[in-house]
Order: C-alpha cells, then sequence, then structure tokens
C-alpha cells in the first residue's frame, strides 16, 4: 500500500493533520491505537492562557521571548494566529459548532464548577455564568460523575445564584444496578434513543420555569447536538451542558466528527493498529510495518508522529530516561531524574515539557541527524506545557496544519 503521508496516532492532532491533507487530493492513512486523549477531554479547546487585559497576539509575542522552545514560538505569531483561524474554518466544514474564535477568548465552566480560560467550546457546552443569573444545576439521580452541589458552590462564588437539584429518569434504572455501567457514555446510549426526549423535557420543565439557566451533565449527545436542540426549543429557559469525568461525550462527539470527515474525505483509517517497525536510511522514512498488516508495509512519502505524551504512550518514562518508542527519537529532557517534578504538586511540573525535539519545520531528528520526511505534531512534541500554560489544543492544531502546508507543498514540488 502506497501512501503520500502515513501519520502515527489519531488524536487531535493527527486528526486535524490528516482532514487538511486530504482536502488537498494527497492519499493518507492514520494509524490510531484505540481510544485517543479527545475521548476524555472536555472537548474544548485552547490556544494559550494569558489575563484578561492581554490579547492573545500580545500574549505570542511574549511567550517568543520567555519560551523559545514553545512549538509557537518556532513558527512565530503570525503563522499561530493563521494556523488558529484555519482551524475554526476546518471544524465548520466538518460541522461542527464552535462558541469562540482566537480574538475573543471566553470562560467556559469546569466539571467542577470553576471557569477557565477557552479558545473554541462546544456550542451545548456552558459558559461563565452573568452576575445574579439563576441558574439550577441538576444532577441525574445515582450518576456519581458530576456533583451539582460542588458546581452550585463554586458558580455562586461567581456572583450566580445556583441551587443544586437532582432527577430521577427511570429509563435508566438497569443501569444504575451497576455502578460501573452508570457512566456518561452510557447513559448517552439510553438517553440519545428514540422516544427519550419527551421524558427528559417533563423532568425539566418545572425546573425551567423556576430558573433563567438550566445546568446538566453531558450525558446524552454521543454522535450529535439534535437532542440538545430539541429541549432548548421547547423549554422556557437555556439548557447548557458540562462536562463530566472520564469518559466524555463531547470529546467523543468531536472526535468521531473529525473521524468521519477524515473518512469521507478519502483518508484510511487504521483502527486497533499498531507500529511495529518504521523502515529509514537515518534521513528519509520509506514504510511503515504495523501489526494489523504483517508483512505488507506501508509505503510512504512523509510520515508524521501525532502519539501524543505520556497519556497516550507516545513518551515513555523509565529509571535511565525518557524516550520515544516508536523510533527512539530525540528526546528534550532534565537530567538527572530529581528535576522531573517539583514538590509542590499544583506548581507546573518540569516533565510536562519533556517530548521529542525538532526544528523549526517540526521535523524530528535521532541521534542528532534530523530527518527530511518525519513530523513531530502535537502532545509529541517538545517544549510546551498544554496544562498551565493553557494551550494543549492549540499547539495540537497549529502544529499539525503547518506540517500539513508543507506537506502540500513539497507534494507539489515532487514529480
Amino acid at each position: 500500500m502506497r501512501f503520500d503521508t502515513v501519520i502515527i496516532g489519531g488524536g487531535l492532532a493527527g486528526l486535524m493533520c490528516g482532514l487538511e491533507l486530504t482536502r488537498q487530493g494527497l492519499r493518507c492513512a492514520i494509524i490510531s491505537r484505540g481510544q485517543s486523549g479527545l475521548h476524555f477531554s472536555s472537548g474544548s479547546l485552547d490556544l494559550l492562557a494569558h489575563s484578561p487585559d492581554c490579547t492573545t497576539e500580545s500574549a505570542l509575542e511574549a511567550l517568543a521571548t520567555t519560551e523559545p522552545t514553545h512549538p509557537y514560538s518556532l513558527l512565530g505569531k503570525t503563522q499561530v494566529l493563521a494556523y488558529a483561524r484555519r482551524t475554526e474554518a476546518l471544524l465548520s466544514e466538518c460541522g461542527i459548532t464552535m462558541q469562540g474564535d482566537v480574538g475573543q477568548p471566553h470562560q467556559r465552566i469546569t466539571p467542577i464548577g470553576i471557569l477557565r480560560q477557552a479558545w473554541l467550546t462546544p456550542e451545548d457546552i456552558a459558559l461563565a455564568p452573568k452576575r445574579g443569573e439563576r441558574i439550577a444545576v441538576v444532577g441525574i439521580s445515582g450518576f456519581l460523575d458530576f456533583q451539582p452541589h460542588l458546581v452550585a458552590a463554586s458558580l455562586r462564588k461567581t456572583g450566580a445564584h445556583a441551587d443544586a437539584l437532582e432527577i430521577e429518569l427511570p429509563q435508566l434504572d438497569a443501569l444504575r444496578e451497576n455502578a460501573s455501567e452508570f457512566r456518561s457514555v452510557n447513559l448517552a446510549r439510553v438517553l440519545d434513543g428514540e422516544n427519550q426526549s419527551q421524558s427528559l423535557l417533563s423532568a425539566l420543565l418545572p425546573i425551567a420555569e423556576q430558573y433563567d439557566r438550566i445546568l446538566m451533565p453531558a450525558c446524552f449527545g454521543l454522535q450529535d447536538n439534535t437532542l440538545w436542540r430539541g429541549l432548548n426549543e421547547s423549554l422556557p429557559c437555556p439548557l447548557s451542558l458540562l462536562p463530566t469525568l472520564p469518559p466524555s461525550v463531547p470529546g467523543i462527539r468531536l472526535h468521531t466528527a473529525l473521524q468521519r470527515q477524515f473518512v469521507k474525505n478519502g483518508g484510511v483509517w487504521l483502527a486497533g493498529d499498531a507500529v511495529t517497525d518504521v523502515i529509514h536510511d537515518g534521513q528519509n522514512v520509506s514504510a511503515i510495518s504495523t501489526r494489523n498488516h504483517g508483512e505488507i508495509p506501508l509505503r510512504t512519502r512523509f510520515a508524521i508522529l501525532a502519539s501524543g505524551s505520556f497519556f497516550s504512550s507516545g513518551l515513555v518514562a523509565s529509571r535511565q530516561g525518557i524516550s520515544e518508542p516508536v523510533l527512539g527519537l530525540d528526546v528534550m529532557q532534565t537530567a538527572p531524574r530529581e528535576g522531573w517534578t517539583r514538590s509542590d504538586f499544583f506548581q507546573p511540573q518540569p516533565w510536562q515539557r519533556f517530548g521529542v525535539k525538532t526544528d523549526s519545520s517540526l521535523r524530528a531528528s535521532l541521534n542528532g541527524q534530523t530527518f527530511n520526511n518525519l513530523f513531530a505534531i502535537g502532545g509529541v512534541h517538545a517544549g510546551f506545557d498544554g496544562l498551565s500554560q493553557g494551550c494543549a489544543g492549540g499547539v495540537s492544531a497549529v502544529t499539525a496544519l503547518h506540517v500539513a502546508r508543507q506537506i502540500t507543498e513539497l507534494s507539489g514540488e515532487q514529480p
């Protein structure tokens, strides 16, 4: 099998890159071992955390001075902003409706009720409340992955009038018998079924008549927002959702929509597969072997590593150090091991910045020698802390589109 590009990793970075490449008519394959980080995320994307009196542009300028190894600093402010806008357009082309844009970051409500800055947030997810707004935080009886009392208490600190309430949904009784089954995704499979909207509407209507807004856990809408939209049309006050503890319905829905569009564009999705060998001469990758395809290698002109960070085993920690397990690429890390962490758990941790070294074109290196056709994007890249810097989703999207543009240009130059 021959491809223009083979991408190792089917998370946000891999999918965004694959979508852009297939839009340009390039033959692309994505090797995905299983669930990606999106399945455990809120579905929101963050570009770069900064204070309200600071613009995104000025924040990027400051970052380039203080963090020269950050992926944004390698690409430059102008390109980062352009790729962010292209991300917004690409999501819209996939039928994904988001709140927000690169010029106007907003505050979303987290699963515990505190506010967090975001760049893009799914249309059904709750944004910051207005002062004095009467909010009903509605839980579902027996659902332990969402705590309405905790959310309401946090919202009251913002100046909202928030009450914690609970509704009974008898159609979920079969799931309640097993606590391990009473999770958001399983609830969604029931609530998204036919003839379920009326029972939800009946339970929420008396509450909606007394409040300005209802907040509920995001436990329906696994494939689309049809049920949420229908409820909003019928209720006298708006209904917004909050992500729950993983697995996350909004995150899974985002991943599914991107994957569906990638395949629709002609991309090849190799699910449940893993790389067993990468054939290269030290400068160029020529083929990739996988577990499911045995002796039939995927021959490719370009290769992209989008395997994520430690969570998805794109990076592996051992007593000897941090390694990249697919090719053993050069990794940026702190030595000795005692310098990997800080004693205060809530402080930014040095290990979060570990990752694969690249040049300004995001080409990876092995033993100090840079590959010509192997790129590293997203969470596997070195030089940033997606959590404390509030940039994980942005880095994935921006680096993905940067590499996609380069491959598209190089493909046009080659016969």
